[in-house]
C-alpha cells in the first residue's frame, strides 16, 4: 500500500494576500481558484510537484460553528498559532534571503536546531507559520 500527501490546508483572513503571498513570495503555482457564497478556496504549489498541493480556505467555511468560535479560530490565527506547514529547500539561508527580500514576514532568522536540521520561519499573511528546513539532496 502506498499513501501520499495529496494536500494540507491552511486558513486565509483574506484571499487576495494569501495568493500574492503563496504565487509571488513563494513563487507557487496556482492550480485552481474556486469562490463559493462569497467564500474562496485557492489551491497553490511548488512548481514541479503537481501531486502537493497547499489549499487556503476561508477558517469560516466549517459547517456548525458559532460565531464565537468562528472569532476565536480568528485570534488564534492573528497570534500565528493555529496553522502552520514545515516545507523543505537544499539551501535554507539562501531561500531566507530571497524570501526576506521579496517582503516575507521573518520569525526565524536561519539557525541550527539542536534536534539536527538548520531551519528558518516566517508568517504568511494569515499568521500561519512557515517553517523552512533544509534538506539533503539524494545522491
Amino acid at each position: 500500500m502506498e499513501i501520499k500527501i495529496n494536500a494540507s490546508f491552511l486558513p486565509h483572513s483574506n484571499p487576495d494576500e494569501s495568493l500574492a503571498f503563496f504565487r509571488d513570495v513563494l513563487g507557487f503555482e496556482v492550480r485552481n481558484d474556486v469562490g463559493y457564497e462569497g467564500m474562496r478556496w485557492i489551491t497553490v504549489g511548488p512548481a514541479g510537484q503537481p501531486d502537493t498541493s497547499i489549499v487556503l480556505h476561508p477558517p469560516g467555511a466549517t459547517p456548525g460553528l458559532t460565531d464565537e468560535e468562528r472569532t476565536m479560530l480568528l485570534e488564534l490565527m492573528a497570534k500565528g498559532i493555529y496553522f502552520g506547514v514545515n516545507l523543505a529547500t537544499d539551501d535554507v539561508d539562501a531561500t531566507f534571503d530571497t524570501l526576506q527580500a521579496r517582503g516575507a514576514e521573518v520569525i526565524q532568522e536561519p539557525m541550527d536546531q539542536p534536534y539536527g536540521t538548520r531551519d528558518c520561519a516566517f508568517r504568511d499573511p494569515a499568521g500561519n507559520e512557515l517553517r523552512i528546513q533544509q534538506v539533503q539532496q539524494a545522491d
